[in-house]
């Protein structure tokens, strides 16, 4: 092997790199320093190209004379190189895609050798620094075929000083990267698993005696109006002064003083937060170089178990942020980033969790300058270790064989695999050196306000050695750490250094019961509401969990972005599309937006439910609620109200309130008289002034409110000519007909089979009852019960229909029931059909369903409608799909929709599209309402084909249009990784009735 064996020994991490310190670009003049723009620095030479490139299968392959071999391909940096043509893309969760063997990789890990020229011209009284953003996994470095140096950390810079291998003129720059390296064993997180030089190269030009770091540092008064502000440097070489400006946020000069450290007192001071990001600007000048940093000056605390933000309490509604793009993987721009934080400010997020590493040095900057708070996570996990085989009992032919206490020592079996590299002694290094990067890196910035050691990886030594590095490091941020739960069977746990009590995924009960009781510690959800497919049912719920306990600090959604690398079809793919094992399918497709940054109705319910206002009715008046923390609303929005009486708007207007945060005013709104129908006031929130991300008049959220809760809406009546029905019976089918109508019922299905009005099928196909849903990824776990029910193959079986007939109407009493192959009844019907002399039906439908039954997916009608009637107009909640918990991203109106338009493509298809709180709907030969609020879907694809196809694109319409009209659906939840659906989301009944009314024609 032509390689030295850094790349399996974890006490060689890096080799000749400049050690972690602050990020910062040196400048020339004051005018490109203060432009933020490191590309305008002359000391700064970016190398990001076209390079020259081979790819091998295996680093054996390489030939001793790699430095001199010809080059046969060329590649984008940064890129990976999945993306372009070599290797293979792989997801996988939490297993390794490599065998279990730390710290060995196989030997048939594949590496790629970059290349480039650079024409400089050293100067002898200079430094030149090399600098790599991201490498993944490990790189060797060789400047005119000279080694220069070796590092890892994927998602953290490697620098290297060069000065002494660069000549005149034309310079070779090789570098030699793996796919794995012992570090890989700390870089198992959830996601497609790429390779490569990923962010930015450039080459720095510094002084012999270059200010190699500073740190930030200050405290302010308990007014915080006065800040004592700290600034500690570094030098290469020696001690040097150094004259510090700092500019408040308007550009006016505080101070300007000469030293080497600095220490003054500054006051009145503009306070930092996520709403007004205050920044104010510190310049540091030596004879040579000019750098700028911006400074918000804030102060995060606990007291008394309660997260406290310049003394303020806080909720985070947060995400986690995977850098991720279906075109260029992990090379995300800066373009790109700003995208990303411009939808998340739309959409009111004012937190990010770096799930789970460090992104580019840059990104955190925008968020200072944006308004974000951040928690800073550590390139560490190492979920993958949970994985490994334990004792488990042999299988049996008896069910639940395994009594409790088996079943808790494998559980804790999993937890001490889970544990081992957090207390192996070999990775203690590599895990200390992980958090030293990332805080070393990103200490000087503001949006950061929580240190985390990473996430998944078990605790240990390791990890209370790590957190108790940077609490002596950095006394002014928090420290975070969510599989601190975890205790190792020969451990005692030290939280000593931890400042939250962190969970992923529990339920709402779980806050209630942590925040129950005194505690010393914030409870966080590090990671919650698992947004997979049509999913986020629960964001509702969760938010009036974070508001009912002080001590609950609210969470941060798994996750921002769908991650789906484009196939060669241009399609996007998942887990198992690129051959690759193992894997774990579409569970990478669990974002709120697509991977090309579509929001998906996930992100829109989210947005709504973290709006910064609600409203409410109180004692016939209007009560509005300030959610912001530091922002009076009279500064912040406008209110635009509509009163929408019967579906009709009848009057509106809008106003601004003065309420200042966490506090309520009474909207000086005058209320309608009631005269018994149904009015609804619709409230906007609209951004004032423009600010950054966001324009003037954006919308921040809505509400609206029923005034008159017993009051229904007033349902359209039709007149339609009366005329008597003649009813014939033969072996098969009852026929009820006159001059316009014509009725046929099933005898052994007991409903309708043909529906006509002047000789038109109204249905193309027999009406049947229907409790199926193509799953949603939140059903991925119920779906096995559903199945075994029988659910997924249910029909309709009738056992006794009687009929009569009256002046006004033909009345059939049907006994029924829906059943399933080799299972027993799912539901027995009891139902009453009136066909009126008009025309009208009435279906009253009395279901029973034995308790022992898993809940049901839906229960309801489901129509044929011709291709060509496709549109349909109905009152309840839209435009947006809704559910009985995913409804707060819809209003209750009159919308029109057609069957195309309905249809959200999710990339793998699952159930879509229904709108809840119907009170009817209307298409063209049909107008259905029912005895209580209902839901409907109109599809051009039948359940039976979203089941079955496992990619969107390979979806084939139906000859029909599917009008599916429930009495009930279940709810969405986010069960796919998370918390069982509520049960007053489920349809659950052991018994219920409904009415349906069908106008026909």
């Amino acid at each position: 092997m032509i390689l030295p064996n850094y790349f399996q020994d974890p006490n060689i991490l890096h080799v000749n790199t400049v050690e972690h310190h602050a990020y910062f670009i040196p400048h020339k003049q004051n005018e490109t320093a203060l432009s933020g723009k490191r590309e305008q620095s002359d000391y700064f030479t970016l190398l990001n190209g076209q390079w020259d490139f081979n790819y091998f299968q295996s680093y054996h392959d390489l030939p001793d004379n790699f430095l001199d071999v010809a080059f046969e391909h060329k590649i984008p940096v940064p890129a990976n190189w999945q993306n372009h043509g070599f290797d293979h893309h792989h997801y996988t969760n939490i297993n390794y895609p490599f065998p279990f063997d730390p710290p060995f990789v196989p030997h048939q890990t594949p590496c790629g050798v970059y290349h480039r020229t650079v024409q400089l011209t050293p100067k002898s009284n200079k430094r030149y620094l090399l600098n790599f953003e991201g490498v993944d996994s490990c790189l060797f470095v060789y400047v005119n075929k000279q080694f220069v140096g070796y590092s890892q950390i994927s998602h953290n810079t490697s620098e290297f000083d060069v000065s002494d291998y660069l000549q005149v003129g034309t310079n070779h720059l090789t570098v030699m990267v793996l796919k794995w390296c012992d570090g890989s064993y700390l870089e198992d997180q959830d996601k497609f698993r790429m390779s490569g030089i990923f962010r930015d190269v450039y080459l720095l030009e510094r002084e012999q005696n270059y200010l190699q770091d500073f740190f930030i540092q200050y405290e302010l008064d308990d007014e915080l109006r006065h800040a004592n502000l700290k600034v500690e440097t570094l030098f290469s070489r020696q001690p040097q002064a150094i004259e510090y400006q700092l500019l408040d946020p308007k550009g006016f000069t505080v101070f300007n003083q000469t030293d080497t450290q600095l220490n003054i007192d500054v006051e009145d001071i503009q306070l930092w937060n996520a709403e007004t990001p205050q920044l104010y600007t510190l310049i540091l000048r030596t004879a040579e170089e000019v750098i700028v940093q911006k400074i918000g000056f804030r102060k995060v605390e606990i007291k008394d178990g309660i997260l406290l933000f310049n003394q303020q309490p806080i909720k985070f509604k947060g995400v986690n942020r995977h850098d991720s793009d279906p075109k260029t993987g992990y090379a995300i721009s800066y373009a790109q980033a700003h995208k990303d934080l411009q939808l998340m400010k739309q959409h009111n997020i004012n937190a990010i969790r770096t799930a789970h590493y460090p992104n580019a040095p840059w990104f955190s900057e925008l968020c200072d300058q944006y308004g974000f708070y951040l928690i800073g996570e550590s390139d560490v996990e190492s979920h993958g270790a949970s994985m490994l085989t334990v004792k488990t009992p042999e299988p049996s032919i008896f069910l639940n064989h395994e009594n409790d206490l088996q079943t808790s020592r494998i559980r804790q079996d999993t937890i001490d695999n889970f544990c081992y590299f957090a207390r192996d002694p070999l990775f203690k290094k590599a895990i200390l050196d992980r958090q030293q990067a990332n805080v070393e890196r990103d200490k000087n910035r503001t949006s950061i306000i929580i240190w985390s050691l990473g996430n998944e990886s078990g605790y240990g030594a390791n990890f209370e050695a790590a957190a108790a590095w940077i609490k002596q490091r950095d006394k002014s941020r928090l420290v975070h750490y969510e599989s601190s739960i975890y205790q190792h069977s020969a451990d005692n746990n030290d939280l000593s250094n931890l400042d939250f009590y962190s969970e992923m995924y529990g339920s709402t009960e779980d806050i209630d019961r942590y925040c129950a009781t005194a505690q010393a510690k914030p409870f966080v959800l590090c990671e919650y509401s698992h947004a997979m497919g049509n999913s986020n049912g629960d964001a509702e719920d969760y938010w009036q969990a974070f508001h009912r306990h002080p001590q609950s600090c609210g969470g941060f959604v798994w996750e921002w972005c769908d991650h789906a690398p484009y196939r060669a079809n241009g399609q996007f793919g998942y887990g198992g599309d690129f051959g690759e094992s193992p894997h774990d399918g579409n569970f990478c497709m669990d974002g709120l937006v697509s991977p090309d940054r579509i929001p998906h109705s996930n992100l829109l319910e989210l947005k709504n439910v973290n709006r910064p206002a609600r409203a409410e009715l109180i004692d016939n008046q209007i009560v509005l609620h300030n959610y912001l923390d530091f922002t009076d609303l009279a500064d912040y929005l406008i209110i635009d109200y509509e009163f929408v009486e019967n579906g009709v708007v009848t009057s509106g207007g809008n106003l601004s309130v003065s309420c200042k945060p966490h506090s309520s005013v009474i909207l000086p709104i005058e209320l309608p008289k009631n005269n018994g129908h149904l009015w609804l006031l619709n409230l906007n929130y609209r951004l004032n002034t423009a600010v950054e991300l966001l324009d003037e008049a954006h919308s921040l959220g809505f509400e609206q409110l029923n005034l008159f809760s017993e009051n229904k809406l007033v349902l359209p009546q039709f007149t339609i000519e009366n005329s008597t029905f003649e009813v014939q019976e033969d072996r098969f089918h009852i026929n009820v007909q006159n001059g316009q109508f014509s009725y046929q019922l099933d005898k052994q299905k007991g409903i309708f089979s043909r529906i006509e009005k002047a000789g038109k099928a109204i249905i193309q196909q027999p009406l049947d009852f229907n409790i199926w849903r193509a799953p949603t990824d939140n059903d991925r776990l119920i779906r096995e019960a559903w199945q075994n029910a029988g659910y997924d193959k249910a029909y309709t079986l009738a056992y006794e229909i009687q009929w009569q007939q009256s002046e006004q109407a033909v009345e059939f009493s049907v006994k029924s029931a829906i059943v399933s192959i080799s299972r027993g009844r799912i539901l027995t019907l009891d139902i009453c059909y009136r066909i009126f002399n008009d025309g009208q039906i009435s279906m009253e439908i009395n279901a029973i369903r034995p308790a022992e039954l898993p809940y049901l997916p839906r229960f309801g009608l489901r129509f044929w409608l011709s291709k060509a009637e496709n549109t349909v107009e109905y009152f309840g909640y839209g435009e947006q799909e809704s559910y009985v918990d995913k409804h707060h991203l819809a209003k209750l109106g009159i919308y029109h929709t057609a069957a195309k338009q309905n249809h959200t493509d999710y990339v793998k298809p699952q159930e879509n599209g229904s709108h809840y709180g119907c009170e009817y709907l209307k298409s063209e030969n049909l107008f259905v309402s029912a005895s209580q609020p209902f839901s409907f879907n109109l599809s051009p694809y039948t359940q039976e084909e979203l089941t079955a196809k496992k990619h969107c694109y390979e979806l084939q319409e139906s000859d029909y249009s599917v009008l599916c009209i429930d009495y009930k659906m279940s709810g969405i939840g986010s069960n796919s990784c998370g918390p069982n659906l509520k049960d007053q989301y489920r349809l659950m009944e052991n018994k219920f009735s409904v009415r349906f009314d069908l106008v026909v024609g």
